[in-house]
């Protein structure tokens, strides 16, 4: 098959859309298939990551500022993250497609939608729509929303009867080291003891969640010897501030960016502080406990649902630092607690979501 995939990364967007992009693809080459990116010219894209992972990246050049994004603002709260009108941005995918016809083109982006959808569709064999909003309407082959909480039921009104839906955590988009892992996690876990702490606020961080969490843990009564594994973005915009305070701190502290190794790292660790978005799914997988931080809009029905299930402790945003020092010293002193978080988290995702996604794709075509 051929698969083109449109997506964006940036400061404001983050870069969780094109990572499990990303992971899909691989999942795909590895298949047979080959797969091409489409993306949006911002500060903070990660076109150059995806070419080092091998694949061909086609670059959409953007207005700087705000620019005016036609009739689709009036709609669709997340209109301006695409730059342009998203008549243009359908021009701008026809025209990258031509000649080349893509057997599926997979989309990830909040500033799309059905009318985006069928103007591209006649480009391409068949759309596979990747959301977790759930509020606007799409015209697609497939439908995943691997996000718990999330049912089929809450797509009855926004896409055709036709449309094959994956909702939940079961099609987590999910590199394969972590099903790999997860054995050796779980049994590491039944006598848990906390020693290292893993702080992952996400790709880009741009309110510095990080800086928080650090803040929090010096001043709190937790022993020195903690080591904490700090993982951020490099074009993180406080990640010069995090590698100082990491100097001086009287942990432990590593500070890593485009880690490679995710996986062992949580694995490694006995707790998680981090944001509410694909890496949750990561976390369940090898049971990993966690303080979960809600930093978007998008991220709050996915936090709620962690919590409901025990799978994760919730943290409000802007996070106070006492509440967060009182959580982890209450984990130290409780190790029990992390046990049942780890038993919990374990049953929501197995790791196994792209494997179940890829079927669905071979499936349909």
């Amino acid at each position: 098959m051929n698969v083109v995939f449109r997506a964006d990364a940036s400061v404001q967007i983050g870069t969780g859309h094109v990572m499990r992009c990303l992971t899909l693809a691989e999942a795909l080459r590895r298949s047979g298939h080959q797969c091409r990116f489409l993306c949006s010219d911002f500060p903070g894209h990660l076109s150059r990551q995806i070419s080092e992972k091998g694949f061909a990246v086609e670059t959409f050049p953007r207005p700087s500022g705000d620019a005016a994004v036609g009739a689709s603002e009036e709609d669709n709260a997340y209109a301006k993250w695409l730059g342009i009108s998203w008549q243009e941005d359908a021009s701008q995918t026809r025209r990258s497609c031509g000649g080349n016809e893509a057997d599926w083109i997979v989309v990830d982006h909040y500033a799309l939608d059905a009318r985006w959808e069928k103007r591209v569709s006649s480009v391409a064999g068949k759309v596979m729509v990747i959301d977790d909003l759930a509020n606007r309407p799409h015209v697609a082959n497939i439908l995943l929303d691997q996000n718990l909480g999330q049912s089929e039921g809450d797509y009855d009104q926004l896409v055709s009867a036709n449309c094959k839906r994956l909702v939940g955590p079961e099609y987590a988009l999910l590199r394969p080291e972590f099903h790999r892992l997860r054995t050796k996690s779980l049994e590491r876990r039944c006598e848990p003891e906390l020693l290292r702490i893993l702080v992952s606020m996400g790709g880009t961080d741009t309110p510095n969640a990080t800086g928080s969490v650090l803040a929090s843990l010096e001043s709190s009564s937790l022993p020195s010897e903690l080591r904490l594994d700090v993982v951020m973005g490099a074009t993180a915009p406080w990640l010069n501030d995090i590698q100082t305070v990491a100097k001086t701190s009287r942990f432990n502290v590593t500070v890593s960016t485009n880690v490679q190794d995710m996986g062992e790292r949580m694995c490694l660790a006995d707790l998680s502080i981090g944001a509410a978005g694909s890496t949750s799914w990561e976390r369940c997988v090898l049971g990993l406990p966690s303080i979960v931080v809600s930093q978007a809009q998008n991220q709050s029905g996915i936090l709620q649902a962690l919590s409901a299930a025990g799978a994760a402790t919730k943290l409000d945003f802007p996070i106070d630092e006492a509440e967060l020092a009182s959580l982890v010293v209450d984990f130290y002193r409780n190790p029990e607690k992390l046990a049942s978080m780890a038993r919990n988290a374990s049953l929501l995702c197995d790791g196994m979501g792209v494997e179940r996604v890829i079927r669905w794709l071979d499936d349909e075509q």
